[in-house]
């Protein structure tokens, strides 16, 4: 059966553009298309670039005649999300606040991505501030696998943009699950990296420590494609590692789980909803069958942590928000208030053990990392949720959700990277996800045994039926 030209990979797209065998405006005139019919009911985007991406793509196909080949996404329509600057569009971070950037400002990730010849179609909506909720007057972006559940947060439009087709991959962060959430809801690859693989100057903070920024899409070789290009040292953040970068492409085209010591702590990693235990269960017999050994692990306790450590991301993020909070108290959501209401109220005792806790837990994680090459865990606990119940979750305590994130916040603490892949659906359609989880500068790894698993698994050639 043939692949409708919007769910090709990203890197056939770019390969039959290099070819001449499509234009990068035939690309983006059929992207645009599917923008504007789709669009109305997804509301996957913050701001669409129509005329500038279709001029970007007309100049990209007269660059590419006089052999001035710009890099591996030549002509490739991806979407950023919109805490990101770009010149000449606004950057909202889902809500109404003042981020501090002009209109000329561009974020190093965003200028990467077009060195590499990239177009933007869009900016893609998200969370109000990048935390758990949206903005009461910004219209949630639509699962589009499953309309009834939830889409992720914070990269809510990033996921759904990519997996219905509206460009061929985007950027997403991750404070606390933000890549990793939308990527499993939406069926997606999803590449949270080393913290400063990835410079975050002129990408609007939730929390400064963090804050990861990284490649989200379709396929494994998709996602290596534009880790390749965002990442690197940056001058302009003095945060970003100065580490040279490995051949993420190489690694991804060249898959393979033989030999590969995954550990599995059952305990933790199955600690979860039937669904999500039997996807996982079968995601790890697929691993297996592709050469990689299980190892049982004991991955040290993280639930006591987990509400001092939503606290001391809500005590940074009062720092992100100091232009305008509470000066401009009105601006926000009520949830987006009571996070920095807590922020401001965070004991600077709890702070000081989380300080003391992420340190504690990465030099554990770096032992454990000397018996095993990767950690295999789930995303969430349960199955995406349904859209009424994460509206329950407005107007209860902030903490109420730590539990949700028990798979993800702490690894951003630690720092280290982990590649979200999907791993089958609900009985009902909704896409569920699991993580391998590396050591720092791992992820050439991961990419790897990623990739393998994508072959064993046939994920990529799924699609939602939008």
């Amino acid at each position: 059966m043939t692949v409708p030209l919007h769910y090709r990979s990203l890197a056939e797209v770019a390969g039959d553009i290099r070819s001449g065998a499509l234009s990068a405006e035939a690309v983006m005139r059929h992207t645009l298309d599917r923008i504007a019919r789709l669009e109305p009911s997804l509301h996957a985007f913050a701001f669409v670039r129509a005329d500038e991406a279709l001029a970007e793509a007309r100049a990209a196909d007269e660059r590419q005649a006089r052999g001035q080949w710009l890099g591996a996404l030549h002509g490739v329509p991806l979407a950023v999300k919109d805490l990101c600057a770009m010149a000449g569009t606004p950057t909202r971070a889902g809500g109404f606040f003042s981020t501090g950037f002009s209109a000329r400002d561009t974020a190093t990730v965003v200028a990467r991505l077009q060195d590499a010849g990239a177009i933007i179609v869009g900016k893609a909506q998200l969370t109000e501030g990048a935390w758990g909720t949206h903005h009461p007057d910004v219209v949630v972006p639509v699962n589009p696998w499953a309309p009834a559940r939830w889409s992720g947060s914070s990269s809510s439009g990033s996921g759904v943009s990519v997996a219905a087709g509206l460009c061929f991959g985007a950027t997403g962060t991750d404070t606390a699950g933000s890549i990793r959430f939308p990527s499993a809801c939406n069926h997606l690859v999803g590449l949270k990296p080393t913290w400063g693989r990835v410079s975050r100057h002129g990408v609007f903070p939730l929390s400064d420590t963090f804050d990861h920024v990284g490649p989200m899409a379709r396929s494994v070789l998709d996602v290596a494609m534009m880790f390749s290009a965002m990442a690197g040292a940056d001058a302009l953040d003095p945060t970003s590692l100065n580490e040279a970068p490995e051949d993420w492409v190489a690694a991804a085209r060249s898959p393979s789980l033989r030999g590969v010591r995954v550990g599995l702590d059952a305990d933790y990693a199955l600690a979860v909803d039937p669904a999500t235990g039997a996807a996982l269960q079968k995601a790890i017999t697929q691993l297996k069958s592709a050469g990689a050994e299980i190892v049982p692990v004991r991955v040290p306790p993280v639930d006591d942590i987990l509400p001092r450590a939503m606290t001391a991301c809500f005590a940074e993020a009062v720092i992100s928000h100091a232009r305008s909070y509470p000066a401009k108290r009105a601006k926000y959501g009520p949830t987006y208030v009571q996070l920095l209401e807590a922020g401001r109220a965070a004991p600077a005792t709890d702070y000081a053990a989380v300080a003391v806790w992420r340190r504690e837990f990465r030099g554990a994680l770096s032992r454990l990392f000397a018996s095993v090459d990767m950690l295999v865990a789930p995303v969430m606990p349960v199955a995406p949720v349904t859209v009424a119940e994460m509206a329950a979750f407005d107007g209860a305590p902030l903490i109420a959700s730590a539990p949700m994130l028990r798979y993800t916040i702490p690894y951003n603490l630690a720092g280290v990277p982990s590649l979200t892949l999907p791993m089958g659906r609900t009985t009902d359609g909704t896409p569920l996800g699991f993580q391998l989880i590396g050591p720092a500068l791992g992820e050439a790894a991961l990419l790897s045994a990623g990739a393998a698993y994508e072959a064993a698994n046939g994920f990529a050639e799924l699609h939602p039926g939008v």
